[in-house]
């Protein structure tokens, strides 16, 4: 039998999750809990925190109080790529991927991280057969977000909106448990955003993920999330439903304005 996301155990938990730049606050005592399976929310006003707090979440930052744990393991203070080791991957609000090498390159230097021979083994050809599991999976991930096709390409040719697909598969290539996106739907028109909304629901489900995604296009985040959280100058001002948090006052004055 299904278990209903509501029922299902926490796989990451922030507590009190604070961060000062000198006199300003950007994140300040900011508490919740994301569940297994669960896509999650985080919208707000510009300025209020979001990519901060996936800073935070992910190592690039390190909090100057407050705790993060993910199924029991303290996610605190560790350094990005053992952030990654334990599941967690992310994309960025300023994409971030290798402009001159090909999408399949791109999506290869990640799954390297998955492999015992490494990048500079695989690339001087330490291990053929590793090499070829390795091609192969960047060949599914690609096929996955709809670039197989273009996979000889350097990044830097692609769309805005394919260089974002491209970086969702080099997310998916560190085989995460959870997964956050930092405005997915960014640079996309109306309908590659519905496209969007149906590819985070297959990941999710094909790999057995929990996304968080922060973005601002509030009909998707409202129709796609299981829960959504509200950041305001760095404070979590509500948490719940997507139809419970559009109606609730302190939301409609910081952010959804009117109806």
């Amino acid at each position: 039998m299904t278990v209903a996301v509501a029922e299902r155990p926490a796989i990451l938990q922030a507590r009190n999750m604070t961060r000062r730049f000198g006199g300003l606050v950007a994140v300040n005592d900011v508490s919740f809990d994301v569940r297994e399976g669960e896509i999650f929310g985080l919208i707000g006003p510009n300025g209020a925190g979001k990519t901060t707090l996936f800073n935070l979440m992910t190592g690039l930052t390190p909090p100057s109080s407050g705790t993060l744990t993910s199924r029991g393991q303290t996610v605190t203070g560790l350094s990005p790529h053992r952030v990654a080791g334990l599941g967690i991957s992310r994309t960025f609000q300023n994409i971030r991927l290798f402009r001159g090498l090909s999408a399949l390159e791109n999506v290869k230097v990640a799954t390297h991280r998955q492999t015992h021979a490494g990048l500079w083994q695989g690339i001087f050809g330490a291990d053929r057969a590793e090499e070829r599991q390795v091609e192969r999976r960047a060949w599914e991930l690609l096929d996955l977000v709809g670039l197989s096709d273009r996979a000889g390409e350097l990044a830097a040719n692609f769309s805005y909106g394919d260089q974002r697909k491209l970086e969702i598969a080099r997310a998916l290539a560190t085989e995460p448990r959870i997964l956050l996106l930092d405005e997915p739907a960014a640079g996309m028109n109306t309908a590659e955003k519905g496209q969007l909304t149906a590819f985070i629901r297959e990941v999710r489900d094909r790999f057995d993920l929990t996304v968080l995604l922060i973005e601002h296009h509030v009909p998707l985040v409202m129709g796609l999330c299981d829960r959504v959280a509200v950041l305001n100058f760095g404070e979590l001002i509500a948490i719940g439903d997507p139809a419970s948090v559009q109606r609730d006052p302190k939301v409609i004055e910081a952010y959804l304005g009117g109806e």
